[in-house]
């Protein structure tokens, strides 16, 4: 009983720990992009792509950062280098360009 009891504890813990970085949890951003405090995301896509001209989208997230939205993109360039763009989700104006180490 006492290793169903750890088993179960760790459990709830990694599932704690996992919702607590999540930030911007997915059943929110429909009503993000409706109300405007979210652009859509092709246009957000797009100006992280503006920054790396033939690049590829590996990853993105939306988060609280800055005091404001941000939308984060992973991209890698064309000479397989990774940047790390992040925008404002409202304005998609570049707030940091930034290769990834």
């Amino acid at each position: 009983m006492k290793a169903f009891n750890a088993i179960f504890a760790a459990g709830a813990l990694t599932l704690t720990a996992g919702l607590a970085q999540a930030d911007v949890r997915p059943d929110h951003i429909p009503g993000l992009l409706k109300s405007g405090e979210v652009a859509a995301f092709e246009k957000l896509n797009q100006a992280a792509l503006d920054k790396h001209p033939g690049a590829t989208i590996l990853d993105t997230e939306l988060d609280h950062s800055y005091g404001k939205l941000v939308y984060e993109v992973e991209l890698r360039d064309t000479k397989g280098v990774k940047w790390d763009v992040d925008l404002d989700a409202k304005t998609a104006e570049v707030l940091q360009d930034k290769q990834d180490t």
